[in-house]
């Protein structure tokens, strides 16, 4: 299998590797210099490489190829020509232009555009992102070469993830470079971000699936009990996998390692049937890519096997949700990370400047992570116990705590604390190098030892919103140091003043402390950080007069695309929601109620039955549970009423903040008023005549 793996690697990718195979020499050095240090693209070279892009895929037997694009729904677009070119005589001839290579004109007006485009305002353009490859995919439709481009409207604005991640990854590039120049290194050229993405998801089978409308239609249960076992005896974390599931991650793996996705890491997660897959570290743009990739592959393979992968963050009350874990660092082209404290952090100077820069962005803008890390279902998993607090803070660590703490109280750091060797007590166990700093898996922004974790992101979000918000803050900070550094006269001194400013002014954000605690709460109160609690709260972070301010400075987004963006997330929570209350609502109406009224009817005939029978027989146990029964049904009839008349008044509220508000405050608890007797109800009617399967069956018979 190793040697498999050797020869499969990549093998449906138009990598590096491949170009440098059939491109010519001086077209493979001018595209490597468009992609590595953002020189503008010839055409002639676009030319030369559709060709050889073409007839490398055909080779591998496709017949068809699409521009692959992000937009802001957060999944991935497609649009899929042939190859095929007529010619005299009924013939063909196989052809791709670089014209057809650089720009695609999908319909813009069909897509989440936030007002941008109207409906009568259609064209929309996709454009080659030449710094990630291209790529084959085959499904039942054959073998298609899958381009990766931006899409934007056709006056300009963005309409996609992906062009305000460029951007911000040109802006990141561009500020940290000013610095690295201050201190000394003429020789880095670029500065990228470099992301690794941990996917959670959870695998049901899919034939339990298909019977639950709530999970076809929202991706989570609206209604179900707990089963008498949950999460509680920790046994499925890091357990041994099931056959079924080694199965498909054995498949999925071979898949993304023919797509070049350095699939690494593989494991159950905490609650039953869930799990986590995590790829080596990339730059930002294609760490995106790879992550959209990857969740579209489970989904693909996860039907092949009778499973089902559901990738939202919260598809069961009462077990852990799911999230995705950001890597995010600083990477230069000789190959230095930025992040990377050394031995004694306390005297890498270049270290702690970068990170005081990143302390202070994550202090200004925490609203904006905020914000990146908010979706619907999201809401349901932020600040429980799998998840961090709504509350953004900066875990450090002892080590870098002590650092800063020396510079603030003395203005001078003089010692850095050490790990030194951990002792098991058992002789024939190796002695273990300890880290200097213990993990905190409650903070949502936690450095990791060359790197920070954003532990916030919703498991079915893309990463490329909270890489553009991370690159563009620390962009800023990035350059109003370079403005202060560059007109110093005394350099090193300089930056020991601006360090120990920075870091003194923000030591607000930094919590090492159990994010879980209701006493971090109010201590954060007192320190004054946000507390966003939901996805409705955060919107308004995207057109604060400072954010404008910053996204424009960058360039990474303009007030019109942020207004844009602000309507579009206020429209996704709206809709989301609307489609859970209308599905509780037909679920209740023509599944759990009419099940339960069809129980209570055989119950009440049993009862009168026997009475029939043994007029004197004890019918008390029969009775009482009528009785409960019918309580509850007529408790839940209540709150399907309620419920459908809040949805219908929703829809009338105007679009945007008004609506979205609505659903929050009054159809989202009126969902909950419906659920709660749903659930009673399913703990007391015979299993048999329940209508869908429980959370044992979904959970525990994979």
């Amino acid at each position: 299998m190793a040697e498999k793996l050797m020869d499969i690697f990549g093998m449906d990718v138009f990598d590096e590797s491949t170009m440098a195979e059939r491109l010519p020499k001086k077209t493979f050095a001018a595209l490597k210099k468009t992609i590595e240090n953002g020189e503008d693209l010839d055409p002639h070279v676009a030319e030369v490489v559709a060709n050889a892009m073409k007839d490398w895929a055909i080779e591998r037997g496709a017949t068809h190829y699409t521009h692959w694009f992000q937009p802001m729904t957060g999944i991935t677009a497609e649009k899929h020509d042939s190859f095929i070119t007529p010619i005299a005589g009924g013939k063909i001839l196989m052809e791709f232009s670089g014209k057809e290579l650089i720009k695609g004109e999908p319909d813009a007006s069909s897509f989440p555009s936030g007002g941008l485009r109207a409906t009568f305002e259609a064209r929309g353009y996709t454009a080659w992102d030449c710094t990630s490859p291209a790529f084959l995919k085959e499904d039942a439709a054959g073998v298609t070469l899958c381009i990766p481009t931006a899409f934007c409207s056709y006056t300009g604005e963005a309409l996609d993830k992906k062009t305000p991640l460029l951007r911000s990854m040109e802006a990141i590039n561009t500020q940290a470079l000013r610095i690295l120049k201050l201190f000394g290194h003429n020789d880095v050229t670029s500065v990228s971000c470099s992301v690794g993405v941990e996917q959670e998801y959870f695998l049901i089978d899919r034939e339990k699936y298909l019977q639950r409308e709530d999970l076809v239609f929202t991706g989570r249960t609206l209604f179900g009990a707990m089963p008498p076992k949950g999460q509680e005896l920790d046994d499925h974390y890091f357990g041994s996998i099931r056959e079924r599931v080694a199965a498909f991650m054995k498949e999925l793996n071979i898949e993304l390692w023919k797509l070049g996705i350095l699939a690494k890491t593989q494991h159950n997660e905490v609650a039953p049937a869930q799990h986590e897959i995590a790829p080596i570290f990339t730059t930002a743009n294609i760490a995106t890519d790879h992550n959209q990739l990857i969740m579209d592959t489970m989904k693909k393979i996860a039907i092949r096997q009778g499973l089902t992968c559901l990738v939202h963050e919260k598809p069961f009350e009462g077990v852990n949700g799911s999230g995705k874990h950001d890597n995010w660092s600083l990477v230069t082209n000789t190959g230095k990370n930025l992040l990377d404290p050394g031995k004694t952090p306390h005297e890498n100077i270049q270290f702690l400047l970068f990170l005081s820069a990143i302390l202070k962005a994550v202090d200004d803008h925490a609203d904006l992570l905020r914000l990146s890390a908010s979706n619907p279902g999201n809401d349901h998993r932020l600040g429980a116990n799998e998840a961090p607090p709504a509350i953004i803070s900066v875990f450090l660590g002892e080590q870098l705590a002590d650092v800063l703490a020396q510079l603030i109280e003395t203005g001078e750091a003089t010692r850095s604390k050490q790990g030194g060797r951990l002792r098991t007590g058992v002789h024939t166990l190796p002695e273990l190098k300890k880290d200097a700093t213990d993990r905190n898996r409650t903070s949502p922004f936690a450095f990791t030892g060359n790197k920070f974790e954003f532990r916030m992101v919703g498991s079915s979000m893309s990463v490329a919103g909270p890489n553009t918000i991370l690159n563009t803050i620390v962009a800023d900070v990035l350059s109003d140091m370079a403005d202060e550094l560059e007109k110093a006269e005394d350099f090193d001194l300089a930056v020991h003043d601006l360090i120990k400013k920075t870091v003194t002014d923000h030591q607000r954000i930094v919590f090492n402390g159990n994010g879980y605690s209701d006493l971090w709460v109010e201590e954060a109160e007192r320190r004054g950080l946000p507390n966003i609690k939901c996805m409705v709260e955060a919107v308004p972070a995207y057109t604060t007069d400072k954010a404008i301010t910053l996204f424009e400075k960058h360039k990474v987004l303009s007030s019109v695309e942020l207004k844009a963006r602000a309507e579009i997330e206020y429209e996704a929570y709206s809709k989301a929601i609307n489609i859970e209350a209308k599905t509780m609502i037909e679920m209740a109406s023509r599944k759990f109620i009419p099940a339960v009224i069809k129980y209570t009817t055989t119950l009440a005939n049993s009862i009168n039955a026997i009475k029939a029978a043994v007029p004197s027989a004890d019918v008390s146990v029969q009775e009482k549970l009528l009785i409960d029964v019918s309580a509850l049904l007529v408790e839940a009839q209540k709150a399907l009423s309620k419920l459908i008349d809040l949805v219908e008044e929703a829809v009338e509220k105007e679009e945007g903040a008004e609506q979205a508000l609505f659903f929050k405050s009054n159809v989202f608890p009126a969902m909950s008023e419906l659920r709660a007797p749903i659930d009673k109800l399913e703990t007391l009617v015979d299993k048999d005549v329940w209508p869908v399967p429980t959370y044992g069956d979904l959970l525990f018979e994979v």
